[in-house]
């Protein structure tokens, strides 16, 4: 008869193994949850602070904050001003943040703090919509010489990078013409006038105040760049020193025309930055910016605290299981059932090692010698479960009593285990006792203790549980695993050791042809 083709079977591993992994690094990816808990991300913590003077009227103040600013990520953001309303207005792709006060006299200090992560692969800033240049209005004298500029930029350059560089050429000649001398004086602001040009040229401009990052700086300012559309996305130059490109430590505040700055009520008004260089958990980072990501949706973190905790506990049953599938498939070892051993380990994880060891055998002993009593009664299999499932709640009471009175919290441990699966451990280690004798009880029950300290072992490791629980996938992989397992029908470990007398034999005969030689 023709064998069955386990090429199904293989496949089902196969593909249980790639879908949990496949899944666990799309997450990993999408979320940026990191594969060990104790990693850690650098962030960016700043602080603008606003000082004006309050005419002792109602103040409204207005700060422009950072949207989407490339090559970072907003971590977090709040405003700390006792006394003050906060609001944070978005119109039309920008931010302000708007303070307000019905009444207000003397210096008034503002605080806005942010963290910003950066971004490892920062991509370009491609806009919705391509932009239009703005029109531009000179006075007579000045639209000739911007005319004037602008054709000797253009003779020597082809794309709106070089146009833009060879405008800053120009106008940053150590010995200007008179044409960009009258254009300076006109417009003393560099960053403005480069602007005004460019949109004049037909290329697209506009103004970025942007923030440069050093460790522990404090009263910074905000330096006046000038970002260029090339027909696909917005380039930042430097009007100052023409560097194109935007310096990883160098962080887009504002963008636009508009002001960094509104103090209604108010005189007086400045603005000054602090930052410094920190690091934040990964975990903590990830959870705070994965919100809307699909893998967020079918995660637990969204579920209560309350049952967050369980699901903890429950995703690292499949590994408790996988330990007692080894220990008994591939191993050979003899255990109280399969389920016992992975509570016990569950068990051992509310508390120490040793206590839960002590808790576990003392309930099961007591047990034991209440089992023996009850066989004299002649109760039927039922009744004697329930009997035994009341009893064991009179143990646990008592054990727990006299815990507390010992100062050890040995009740959290004990009534972690179903009482029928206790009640149920009992009597069948009752009745082994009885048919094989207390050999077979030290046997099964010693297994079953081993097994569940080496899975409480794994399962206590913080690393085990992080993986786990944030990314629950993986117990896919255990499934593939204890199915693989599940079709070993070969020698285990526990039996070799009767082949050892056949090998010593085999290795004399051996030794003695040798010498007969």
């Amino acid at each position: 008869m023709k064998k069955p083709s386990r090429a199904p079977f293989y496949s089902i591993v196969i593909g249980l193994i790639l879908l949990g992994l496949g899944t666990a690094w799309l997450r990993h990816t999408t979320m940026e949850i990191p594969f060990f808990s104790g990693e850690q991300r650098p962030v960016w913590l700043i602080e603008a602070r606003v000082d004006f003077f309050a005419n002792n009227e109602a103040v409204v103040a207005k700060l422009a904050l950072p949207s989407d600013p490339p090559g970072f990520r907003t971590f977090t953001e709040q405003a700390a001003s006792p006394g003050y309303g906060w609001a944070v207005i978005e119109n039309n792709g920008t931010r302000r943040g708007e303070w307000t006060k019905r009444n207000a006299s003397g210096p008034q200090t503002l605080y806005y703090k942010a963290q910003f992560v950066g971004e490892i692969d920062a991509g370009p800033v491609v806009p919705e919509e391509p932009p239009v240049p703005q029109e531009v209005i000179w006075d007579g004298p000045q639209a000739t010489a911007a005319g004037q500029i602008l054709a000797m930029a253009l003779s020597t350059s082809s794309t709106p990078q070089s146009m833009t560089r060879e405008l800053i050429k120009l106008l940053q000649n150590p010995s200007p013409d008179q044409n960009a001398s009258l254009m300076l004086t006109a417009e003393p602001n560099m960053a403005t006038l480069l602007e005004k040009l460019l949109n004049q040229a037909g290329i697209p401009a506009r103004s970025a105040m942007g923030l440069y990052l050093e460790d522990a700086r404090r009263h910074q300012s905000l330096t006046q760049m000038v970002e260029v559309f090339d027909g696909y996305e917005w380039v930042v130059f430097n009007p100052l020193t023409g560097q194109e490109g935007l310096p990883d430590n160098l962080l887009i505040w504002h963008r636009g025309d508009q002001s960094l700055l509104d103090v209604i009520g108010g005189s007086r008004s400045r603005i000054s930055f602090s930052m410094i260089y920190q690091t934040v958990p990964a975990l903590e980072l990830a959870r705070a910016q994965s919100v809307d990501s699909v893998f967020s949706v079918i995660g637990v973190q969204r579920l209560p605290i309350e049952e967050q905790g369980m699901f903890k506990l429950l995703f690292l049953l499949p590994l408790g299981a996988l330990v007692v599938v080894f220990m008994r498939v591939i191993v050979g070892l003899k255990t109280s059932g399969t389920f016992m051993p992975i509570l016990i380990a569950l068990a051992f994880l509310q508390t120490s090692l040793g206590l839960g060891l002590f808790s576990f055998v003392s309930v099961v002993a007591f047990g034991l010698v209440l089992r023996t009593y009850l066989s004299r009664l002649n109760l039927l299999l039922v009744a004697r479960i329930a009997t035994l499932v009341v009893l064991v709640i009179f143990i646990i009471s008592m054990l727990s009593l006299v815990g507390y009175q010992m100062g050890l919290n040995t009740g959290m441990t004990i009534t972690f285990f179903p009482m029928i699966i206790i009640a149920w451990t009992i009597e069948r280690m009752s009745i082994l006792w009885e048919e094989e004798g207390p050999k077979q009880v030290l046997v099964q029950g010693g297994g079953s203790l081993l097994v569940a300290v080496m899975a409480y072992s794994l399962m206590q490791l913080q690393f085990i549980g992080h993986l786990t629980f944030n990314f629950p996938e993986l117990n896919l992989v255990f499934l593939a695993l204890i199915m693989l397992m599940g079709q070993y029908t070969g020698y285990k470990l526990s039996e070799l050791r009767r082949f050892r007398a056949m090998i010593d034999d085999v290795q004399q005969d051996l030794q003695k042809a040798g010498d007969s030689k």
